[in-house]
């Protein structure tokens, strides 16, 4: 019989998977189309095997080097929870991206070509393709990472900027770009948040548009506090942690 803790994940897994379909269906889109990334950053490792009990298959984690431990610790420990998929969803720093090459199997958060280099050049040695998703700062906030997009439709270096960017990343041998990530701004209106969400989705588009035969599937989009405006404005993958686990203590 599953414990309190596996209970308690399992009934706020419930609640929040009711929520994504819910705000999916509200604009025609499938519930399945959303990938829910079940984020236990900062979370001890020992909380992993309730939240497989649980049902949860895809783990979201800030830093390499937690990401690393807790998955290493797991094949020690717990071989038999071997199907986790590993998702990075936190910036990189340079000097750290040999733990993403070798042990992430998604990074959420590509901010700089430097990273994209390494991260291909340490993927190969490892003899691994790693999808990846290039993040873009549409609010133009200077705590925010990623690259600069605020004004992306009404200035064309800007544009022009992330047009070479995108190619860049699209031409590195062992990543595999798939799409665009954000962060609204905290704090602020509902309509802010939701243009933030939208014009990412919008920009998604242009990108493809200009550069034919590139595929851009994924929208990693929406948090706790605001996942279902994002499912409402595109989002592919939402990254949720609170409203699953709890407040960590």
């Amino acid at each position: 019989m599953a414990n309190e803790r596996t209970q308690e994940i399992k009934a706020h897994l419930a609640a929040v998977q009711e929520r994504i379909d819910n705000a999916a269906r509200r604009t025609g889109r499938d519930p399945k189309a959303i990938t829910l990334v079940a984020v236990t950053k900062t979370w001890p490792v020992e909380l992993l095997p309730d939240a497989h009990a649980a049902g949860i298959r895809i783990i979201g984690e800030n830093r390499a080097e937690e990401l690393a431990e807790k998955r290493e610790f797991l094949a020690a420990s717990y071989p038999e929870l071997d199907d986790f998929a590993w998702h990075q969803i936190g910036t990189l720093q340079s000097r750290k991206t040999k733990l993403t090459a070798e042990y992430a199997d998604y990074f959420h958060a590509l901010d700089r070509l430097k990273v994209a280099s390494r991260l291909s050049a340490q993927a190969e040695t490892f003899g691994r393709d790693l999808p990846v998703l290039l993040e873009v700062n549409l609010s133009g906030e200077l705590a925010k990472s990623g690259f600069l997009a605020d004004k992306w439709e009404e200035d064309a270096t800007q544009r022009a900027d992330l047009r070479i960017i995108i190619q860049k990343v699209a031409a590195f041998s062992h990543l595999r770009l798939k799409g665009l990530m954000t962060m609204a701004p905290w704090n602020v209106d509902e309509a802010l948040i939701r243009s933030v969400f939208q014009r990412t989705r919008m920009l998604r588009d242009w990108l493809q548009n200009e550069l034919p035969g590139l595929a851009l599937p994924e929208l990693s989009m929406g948090m706790t506090d605001d996942f279902e405006i994002a499912i409402e404005e595109g989002a592919t993958m939402v990254r949720i942690g609170r409203a699953i686990f709890g407040e960590r203590h």
